[in-house]
């Protein structure tokens, strides 16, 4: 199974009922993959927030809930966290969050382990598929036993690598009471001063849990040298150096200190190896256990299996090739026929300052399109926008964000913009989908994780209620037509809401036919690659790859020689 695969599988035979998240890779799956089970109730939610809070909530009335989400999304749904780790769950809650190491897809690099201690909370941390569905179910059981929401970390290695799983049965639980309880549900001042003392009691109940349960466990081999480790990095120990001596983490938070002072006794070197912060290696060190962490792995990026053979054993010649060395280069870009692309070449040739937002269009950011100024977080371009906008008003500034993105985190910021009357252009790039994670459905499609028809957000609507005074829709590939809506919003006083809609084509191709370029009408000016179309191949010739090409007609708009025709015409 694929590891997010048995994640769901192990929620499943845990007795999940209810999980809630939003799609963020590398942890998507697995709430898709949950959803083909009938007997739990799978959402996708506007945010991570709002899916971490429906899943407390269903752990608070009764029944077993789980919330999914990326490291990035754990920070918006950090509020619930730190509360929820204050009034407990009566039923098991569980939130997985998928680390991107190496940032494969992400805009920054963070370690959720911090999250753990910083609430409080538990964290098991799997090492390979079938600890995934293993630990899985089990977060539930300890969830209830110490009545905390309980933190599994994955990591994109874990998350997308395949690996051989014992599936089980699924348990049936039967609905908690619930009982209505303010001094620890209503944390007011009063109750949660209450509340905290009893999240240091359990945190102690649990500190003496990490000792004794099988999660964590000692491998001894060879004495010379003992490396604690947990996750993946675990998998790569034991592949490339099976001889070492092993104290395997599989719970994060809280250590097990004192059987990490034994297995120090037990060998002669004592090694810590984790991705990202040295979290373990402070913690042990602050408990006076000399161990050596940070001097010889890096903390920065991911840690392959050749990076851990280099450290232990520096003297071996390296008689391998690496994962980068076996692949050639393929920097992504838009698809043919993208919707984005035309958008793009026009903000560059009107010379607007860009703020982006995260989804695939921030590929608009690089050659030869080049049109991107900033990228900081979900809805950030709106609020950035408005900030650049204040800093310089004689810029003409557009916040660019996606359909899904919008929903997750915008409408507030564009409420901003119109309560403190900031003129900027709010740029819709409505595709249907959450594209950049493998097209999941949103509140603005009209469909739910399932499939169902549901009530599709109008963003125009939308616009109109809060007060936009200009809102307005256009067809993503009438380039001259958005032109002119943006020259016109330039130079409005008030914020333009304007939405270019086109389908993602992964999602549902143009049926246009494709196009050729005439050689005796080209004169080779490159206007038509000037948009970064993989369709286009620029040599001593240019031409379009027929099978590439989706006939979305935005080179040929940019012809000046009329020498872009249809195929069959």
């Amino acid at each position: 199974m694929l590891g997010n695969q048995a994640f769901a599988r192990g929620a499943y035979e845990g007795g999940v009922e209810v999980a809630a998240g939003y799609p963020g890779t590398p942890s998507t799956e697995i709430l898709e993959f949950l959803s083909e089970y009938r007997e739990v109730h799978s959402r996708w939610c506007p945010n991570e927030k709002v899916a971490f809070e429906v899943a407390a909530g269903a752990a608070i009335g009764g029944k077993r809930a789980l919330a999914t989400m990326k490291h990035v999304g754990l920070n918006v749904a950090s509020d619930a966290l730190m509360t929820l780790a204050y009034t407990g769950v009566n039923a098991g809650f569980v939130c997985i969050v998928a680390d991107d190491p190496g940032m494969h897809s992400s805009q920054n690099e963070q370690d959720s382990r911090n999250y753990a201690f910083f609430a409080k909370v538990p964290c098991l941390e799997p090492s390979s598929s079938a600890e995934a569905l293993e630990f899985a179910r089990l977060a539930f059981e300890i969830s209830e036993e110490f009545d905390t929401p309980v933190l599994i970390r994955s990591t994109t290695r874990i998350s997308h690598s395949r690996g051989v799983v014992i599936p089980g049965e699924r348990k049936t639980i039967p609905v908690r009471p619930y009982a209505k309880c303010a001094p620890k549900y209503v944390m007011i001042p009063a109750y949660a001063r209450s509340r905290r003392r009893e999240l240091e009691r359990r945190m102690e109940r649990l500190r003496q849990w990490v000792e004794e349960t099988p999660l964590n466990r000692m491998e001894l081999r060879d004495p010379s040298i003992g490396v604690i480790t947990g996750g993946v990095l675990y998998s790569y120990l034991r592949e490339v150096a099976p001889s070492v001596s092993v104290l395997k983490l599989g719970v994060s938070h809280p250590l097990p200190l004192e059987k990490i002072r034994k297995f120090s006794q037990k060998v002669e070197k004592l090694l810590v190896l984790e991705e990202l912060d040295p979290i373990w290696e402070r913690e042990i060190k602050a408990a006076g256990i000399a161990v050596t962490g940070r001097e010889i792995f890096p903390g920065i990026g991911e840690i392959t299996p050749d990076i851990i053979v280099e450290a232990l054993f520096p003297e071996k010649k390296r008689d391998y090739v690496t994962f980068d060395e076996r692949l050639l280069p393929r920097p992504p870009v838009l698809c043919a026929g993208c919707p984005h692309r035309g958008v793009f070449k026009v903000l560059k040739d009107l010379g607007a300052t860009v703020c982006g937002d995260i989804g695939c269009y921030t590929l608009g950011t690089l050659p030869p399109l080049s049109a991107m100024d900033t990228c900081i977080c979900m809805g950030a371009s709106i609020s950035v926008a408005e900030g650049i906008k204040r800093a310089h008003p004689e810029l003409p500034v557009v916040a660019v964000i996606g359909d899904s993105t919008f929903v997750h985190n915008g409408i507030p910021p564009l409420i901003d913009a119109v309560y403190n009357k900031t003129p900027i252009v709010v740029l819709i790039l409505d595709n249907g989908t959450t594209a950049m994670t493998g097209g999941q459905e949103h509140p603005a499609t009209g469909k739910t994780l399932s499939g169902e028809e549901t009530v599709r957000l109008d963003f125009l609507a939308l616009g109109k209620a809060i007060g936009v005074p200009r809102v307005e829709k256009i067809n993503a590939y009438h380039l001259e037509r958005l032109k002119n809506a943006l020259h016109e919003a330039f130079e409005a006083p008030h914020p333009t809401l304007l939405v270019a809609e086109g389908l993602c084509q992964l999602k549902k191709k143009i049926r246009n036919s494709p196009l050729a370029i005439e050689d005796m009408y080209c004169l080779l000016c490159g206007l038509c690659a000037s948009i970064g179309c993989p369709a286009i191949e620029k040599g001593e010739t240019i031409r379009i790859a027929f099978e590439r090409c989706a006939g979305c007609r935005v080179c040929a708009t940019l012809c000046p020689f009329g020498a872009i025709e249809e195929v069959n015409a």
